[in-house]
């Protein structure tokens, strides 16, 4: 369906874990990997305000929703609609729980290296019989850059979660993807690993549904996001009204 002037995958969150098991299952050794990424407001503002964004996110081979104002419009404005919200934070749990059984492994790779510890330490604590491969901070360049493409390359990964924030995850993809041919599905995944390191808490489940939880993260952390939300909700508005059918 197209929402906002993005393609979204109309997709639960049970079906959208399987969806990527069964992608890094299937996934060809030697060739690109999957690239599925998520949208919300601020992307879509993002896509309508820069056309280079616009084209990276229409790259990827799913995108899911990962914002209730999303289904809601849909709802109103779609002849399909989004049957839940697939929130990255959410899915990242369901396909944890998939992996476990099917014995899917995972490489992390973002945020701080205190916040990324943390996030695996937690994971292991919660998924004792998922196997990480690896894990690594988010802030790499040249020759410390290229040699964990090596890396992540060789450990083979079937998921590789990806947490650098938009755009640079999705830049990451479009520059790097190429190198990492035996990944089974590069999944972006924005503050992911703060939230599992505890270091941003989620809203209470209300406000999640109530589609407030930009309110909530905007009140958590006012001066990186009140200014944020505030420019590009108006945008996201628009393109949600002039871009869906």
């Amino acid at each position: 369906m197209q929402l906002g002037g993005l393609p979204i995958t109309v997709i639960d969150r049970p079906n959208a874990a399987r969806l990527m098991i069964a992608a890094a299952r299937g996934h060809i050794r030697s060739s690109r990997p999957y690239y599925f990424t998520s949208a919300n407001g601020d992307v879509i503002a993002q896509a309508l305000a820069n056309v280079d964004v616009a084209v990276l996110f229409r790259e990827a081979d799913q995108i899911f929703a990962d914002g209730q104002p999303l289904v809601f419009a849909s709802r109103l404005l779609c002849s399909r609609h989004l049957p839940e919200r697939v929130a990255t934070t959410d899915l990242f749990h369901d396909v944890a729980e998939l992996a476990e059984q099917e014995g899917t492994t995972f490489y992390l790779l973002g945020s701080t290296e205190a916040e990324n510890d943390k996030a695996v330490a937690s994971v292991k604590a919660r998924y004792p019989g998922l196997r990480i491969v690896g894990h690594c901070h988010g802030f790499l360049a040249g020759q410390a850059l290229e040699k964990k493409l090596d890396e992540i390359n060789a450990l083979a990964p079937d998921i590789l979660w990806l947490g650098l924030g938009v755009p640079r995850e999705q830049i990451f993809v479009r520059d790097f993807a190429s190198r990492l041919q035996n990944v089974g599905v590069i999944k972006t995944s924005g503050g992911l690993f703060d939230h599992i390191a505890g270091k941003v808490r989620r809203a209470p489940l209300w406000v999640q549904k109530a589609g407030f939880e930009w309110l909530w993260r905007a009140l958590m952390e006012p001066r990186r996001l009140f200014w944020r939300y505030f420019t590009t909700s108006p945008q996201a508005i628009y393109a949600i009204l002039r871009y869906s059918r």
